[in-house]
């Protein structure tokens, strides 16, 4: 389920960092013997409101990355943040992960392992409170918590999507 609201954004014209998540060696059992090759998660975003992640594959591990960074710059998404930190709470889940994020104060920093640390530092956030529930498998995880972010609304967008002003959609 894709929310309506998300924003996808053009790579071209932004500075983009790419972190990479993790990297596997696979193998591929033919008649002439093994054959190994690298597929390797990246996430890249701009710090400043702008996610995506990738997945590259190929013979040499440098190859791969270059491709899940190629990857990661086609579905890049806007993402809302408010000071630092995520507007609400949100829960995001994608095959056996289940992500929860929550907003948290000035000066808490990133709470959060693994995978989801390196899509959260991808997007800007500095302050949260996450959690990673279910299966730790760092392909689900990233996916998990980037659809926990697609789902993210700001103040204003919740007010023009509903047609009320600002100050309803807090005191309502």
């Amino acid at each position: 389920m894709v929310n309506a609201n998300v924003k996808r954004v053009k790579s071209t014209e932004i500075e983009l960092k790419d972190r990479l998540v993790g990297i596997q060696r696979v193998t591929k059992v033919t008649k002439g013997g093994r054959t190994f090759s690298f597929s390797a998660i990246v996430v890249v975003g701009d710090e400043h409101g702008v996610v995506g992640h990738g997945l590259g594959k190929a013979k040499e591990v440098t190859e791969a990355i270059s491709k899940g960074i190629d990857d990661a710059k086609k579905n890049l998404i806007k993402v809302p943040l408010i000071k630092g930190t995520v507007p609400h709470a949100q829960t995001g889940k994608f095959g056996g992960a289940q992500v929860f994020l929550k907003p948290a104060s000035h000066g808490t920093g990133v709470i959060a392992g693994g995978a989801m640390r390196a899509v959260l530092e991808s997007v800007g956030v500095t302050d949260v409170l996450a959690k990673s529930k279910g299966s730790s498998n760092p392909h689900n995880v990233v996916k998990a918590t980037m659809q926990a972010l697609m789902e993210m609304r700001d103040a204003i967008t919740v007010a023009q999507q509903r047609g009320i002003s600002m100050d309803k959609v807090f005191n309502g």
